[in-house]
């Protein structure tokens, strides 16, 4: 597998999974699924100068909806964002 090294200030976090969810017995299709806003943060940059890294590899975090940048990396979806648009750290 090929690692992904976050820089500076910013964390790469893998998306929890959607809930597969019906309505009377239609199946909503990705597209028209919420973007999940929880995730695991899989790696993290050093900081900069001026911000430390207050954030860790295994923390579960609530993120914007919006937040960082898609990429995925062997089938698997990832986002790459700064520490600043994490939310709140689930303990």
């Amino acid at each position: 597998m090929t690692q992904i090294k976050p820089l500076a200030d910013r964390v790469l976090v893998k998306p929890a999974a959607t809930e597969e969810k019906t309505v009377g017995g239609i199946i909503i299709p990705d597209s028209a699924k919420e973007k999940p806003l929880r995730g695991e943060i899989i790696a993290v940059g050093k900081g900069t100068k001026d911000e430390a890294m207050v954030l860790k590899t295994g923390d579960t975090v609530l993120y914007g909806k919006y937040a960082g940048t898609e990429l995925e990396l062997d089938n698997e979806k990832y986002l790459i964002m700064r520490q600043s648009d994490v939310l709140a750290v689930i303990e």
